[in-house]
């Protein structure tokens, strides 16, 4: 295997865009603490509430206490502004609502760096991607490029932004860049057991370990990246 790139530097402002509440606190969240440090923007936007991610849970109680814990989550790296769309958790569907809003967001923050997640049919090792991630993945780099078209979404009201220049997909199985989150791991690591709820829904297991399988990860990567903790983004130019 081939060593990992580092992550370009050269920007001020990232737009963070997953499905879910704790989607960026499984490795990117540890990355993101890293550039906040370096006084880097960077802002979050969550498709949905994650209302129907908790097991005996109902929505209506599950969409708040998941929303209170992300926002805790994002506090912890440095992170103070979280948006939420309020897309319908499980069934989020590909298409213009879901691009028009990212675009609109993308107009409005004028990131140069977007943030996503896996959105392939499969993680690394083999489990099988949610169609959550698979269609807001898919829906941002969509949305990256309407943003900068100006007769796309016009009823928006919002000026162009042709200045994305990177989308950088986290825990994809072709990464190619990392970030050494030696200094910013610790809240990383943080950032997901503030998920207190969530973590107690996935019951024993090693996923609910943050502590355990986030360091794995970032020592994974690291052999990879100079042999320091790391976090893997696969990075496109937009």
């Amino acid at each position: 295997m081939t060593d990992f790139e580092p992550m370009p530097t050269d920007w001020e402002r990232a737009l963070a865009v997953v499905a879910h509440p704790d989607d960026l606190e499984y490795g990117a969240s540890a990355a993101i603490a890293r550039w906040v440090d370096e006084g880097k923007k960077v802002v979050y936007l969550l498709a949905s509430r994650g209302e129907a991610g908790i097991d005996g849970i109902p929505p209506e109680e599950c969409g708040p206490l998941r929303e209170a814990e992300q926002i805790e989550a994002a506090r912890i790296v440095g992170v103070s502004e979280v948006e939420f769309l309020g897309h319908k958790d499980g069934v989020i569907e590909y298409g213009i609502p879901l691009r028009r809003d990212i675009a609109a967001a993308i107009r409005r923050h004028r990131p140069e760096l977007v943030i996503t997640l896996n959105y392939a049919p499969f993680w690394p090792g083999g489990n099988r991607n949610s169609p959550d991630h698979r269609n807001v993945g898919e829906a941002v780099l969509d949305a990256v490029g309407d943003a900068g078209n100006q007769w796309i979404f016009p009823e928006l009201g919002l000026a162009k932004w042709q200045g994305v220049r990177w989308v950088a997909i986290a825990g994809s199985p072709n990464a190619t860049h990392a970030v050494d989150v030696e200094s910013s791991l610790d809240r990383g690591v943080a950032s997901l057991e503030a998920h207190r709820k969530y973590l107690e829904g996935l019951g024993p297991g090693p996923m609910s370990e943050p502590n355990v399988f986030l360091r794995d990860f970032a020592r994974q990567a690291g052999e990879r990246f100079g042999g320091k903790p790391a976090v893997a983004f696969e990075l496109f130019p937009a």
